[in-house]
């Protein structure tokens, strides 16, 4: 056969090869998947085997360091046997004792995820919580762990608006639980007294944790968004387009306090969107005014009598630390040239 013949490909071909490609990956991935769930599976079994023997028999923890040189002697060439893993293996099961639970959601998870669940929190319910966030946007364990120990849960639907007010049900409440607050942007390695323009540049430089940040269904639109009403330019600070919602979403930074001042202009720039931007098919615009601090009843005040669906939130530049670690924060160069890189972004960036 000719060298023509073989690198020569037929009509078609390149679009089936394709699909097969497509075909095959999806396939590891389904059989990854199965492999995970069943490794999960058995090590809940096992974990309840190692409750129940215990509580019927009265067995002691050393039965654990025996079971984990026995297993590994019966199977050398397998990982996971070890006390340690055992006695995770022990702990999992009693904090997951619904097995239809395990086996429908749970162990869709990869062990090293149970494993930070099992660690990072205390209750139940906040484990129920995390494995559904992780399960629904695909986290990795390390992301997982930084949701966890930035406080998401607390801080997700805690910002203060008036969605009830300004929009239908069930939209209102997705659109609540869209929100945070306080947002932690100390990814930025920028200081307290940064002013709205270096936040702003630095957000747009570090765009990929700040979607990951705002949480799941944000899609950057750009930075300083140009409007045109009557004969005047105005510019947005950030323009989002959230997913789920069907619907942009405005975000204003204030260096400062929350003013109630702010809340007009937002108000204003949520009006021009939904007349110039926002497409027949979605729905209506949300703000959010992200401010250095805001007094929680001046905010509420605020928005009472608004027309547009606003969230008011605070945001942190600089995680709060013990005395002994502010040595850890950055130094004044290196604020500096995170400044002069921010600076020399483009002013507007399209997703």
């Amino acid at each position: 056969m000719s060298k023509e013949e073989l690198t020569a490909s037929p009509t078609g071909y390149a679009d089936w090869l394709t699909e097969l490609k497509q075909r095959i990956h999806a396939a590891q991935q389904r059989a990854s998947l199965a492999v995970n769930r069943e490794l999960v599976l058995l090590y809940w079994q096992i974990g309840q085997d190692i409750l129940a023997r215990q509580a019927s028999q009265g067995w002691g923890s050393k039965v654990v360091d025996r079971l984990a040189r026995d297993l590994r002697n019966a199977f050398p060439d397998m990982k996971g046997f070890s006390p340690r893993n055992l006695k995770y293996m022990r702990a999992f099961a009693e904090a997951w004792p619904d097995g239809e639970f395990v086996q429908a959601a749970l162990a869709q998870l990869p062990w090293y995820h149970q494993l930070a669940l099992l660690d990072k929190l205390q209750t139940a319910e906040e484990r129920q919580w995390y494995a559904a966030q992780a399960l629904e946007n695909g986290w990795s364990r390390n992301v997982l762990v930084m949701q966890i120990e930035s406080g998401l849960r607390q801080r997700t639907g805690a910002a203060i608006t008036n969605f009830s007010q300004r929009l239908p049900q069930p939209q209102s409440d997705l659109a609540r639980e869209s929100l945070k607050d306080p947002y932690r942007l100390d990814f930025l390695g920028l200081g307290k007294e940064a002013q709205e323009r270096a936040i702003e540049a630095a957000l747009v430089k570090h765009v990929t944790q700040f979607l990951m940040e705002l949480g799941a269904g944000f899609a950057f639109v750009g930075r300083q968004v140009h409007v045109e009403v009557g004969d005047k330019d105005f510019y947005i600070d950030l323009l989002f387009y959230h997913l789920k919602l069907r619907c942009y979403v405005v975000v204003e930074l204030k260096a400062g306090e929350f003013q109630p001042e702010y809340a007009g202009k937002l108000n204003f720039y949520l009006s021009a969107v939904d007349s110039q931007l926002r497409h027949a098919t979605d729905n209506p615009s949300l703000g959010l005014l992200l401010c250095k601090n805001r007094d929680k009843v001046v905010a509420e005040y605020a928005l009472r009598d608004m027309h547009k669906p606003i969230g008011v939130a605070e945001y942190q530049l600089v995680q709060a630390l013990p005395e002994e670690l502010q040595t850890d924060l950055p130094r004044i160069e290196d604020i500096e040239s995170e400044l002069r890189d921010a600076d020399d972004a483009p002013g507007e960036v399209q997703a």
